[in-house]
């Protein structure tokens, strides 16, 4: 891969899965700096992915934005001009990593998310709805269509860092579209793997709480950007 690129993951408590996700991260992405960014995890997430090769960072503020913001400032500092995001729980292969670089590198895209395909467990139907609702809000709102808001994602880096993204509890994915889409760069969707998790349990997905206050965060977010 010609462009330098630099792997963002976010972890809570991943200590079952995060050193494969590192390994394979580092076998398929010759050159890759892996960041692993741990967000006050209460296992051994952070001595798993120090073994596995990654540059583990700490955020004690929960929350994926936060820690996706975390990530994103420690490779800023290096010389990667693309940024990928993936989770640290082994569903999202790093083989399909390329995927999502290619159309940054060819010039096509400057954001391109991952839509999952694969064999999995189906999400439950709290997180189906609420993906759907985000979706047409990302859509109506900025013009931006989408199959799924996943996690699994690659950005150019001067991108990113014109986006002056806060960090965030849960909204960072569609803050990331919804300032991108008004910046007028170019968003792009690519089928990439999906498997079932090799370790832990979803903080977002696992309970109708979760999911709640995760569709509600993102959905007041989209509307506040909006109107900025």
């Amino acid at each position: 891969m010609e462009h330098a690129v630099a792997v963002v993951i976010p972890a809570l408590d991943e200590e079952a899965s995060i050193a494969g996700v590192v390994e394979s991260v580092l076998r398929e992405v010759e050159g890759a700096t892996v960041f692993v960014v741990d967000n006050r995890s209460r296992d051994q997430t952070k001595a798993r992915a120090t073994e596995a090769g990654a540059v583990v960072i700490a955020q004690p503020r929960r929350g994926y934005g936060w820690a996706c913001r975390a990530g994103c400032d420690a490779a800023a500092r290096t010389d990667a001009d693309v940024i990928v995001f993936l989770d640290g729980d082994g569903s999202m292969p790093a083989e399909s990593i390329p995927v999502l670089v290619g159309p940054i590198v060819a010039g096509a895209a400057d954001v391109v998310c991952g839509a999952r395909s694969g064999r999995h467990a189906p999400m439950p139907w709290h997180q189906r709805l609420g993906n759907r609702v985000i979706a047409l809000q990302l859509r109506v709102l900025y013009g931006v269509r989408l199959r799924e808001l996943g996690p699994f994602r690659a950005v150019r880096a001067s991108t990113l860092a014109a986006l002056a993204l806060p960090g965030s509890r849960y909204s960072w994915p569609a803050q990331l579209l919804a300032r991108a889409a008004r910046q007028g760069a170019r968003v792009a969707e690519v089928a990439v793997g999906y498997r079932d998790r090799t370790g832990g349990r979803s903080k977002v997905s696992g309970s109708l709480k979760g999911s709640l206050l995760a569709a509600w965060d993102i959905s007041r977010t989209l509307l506040a950007e909006r109107v900025r």
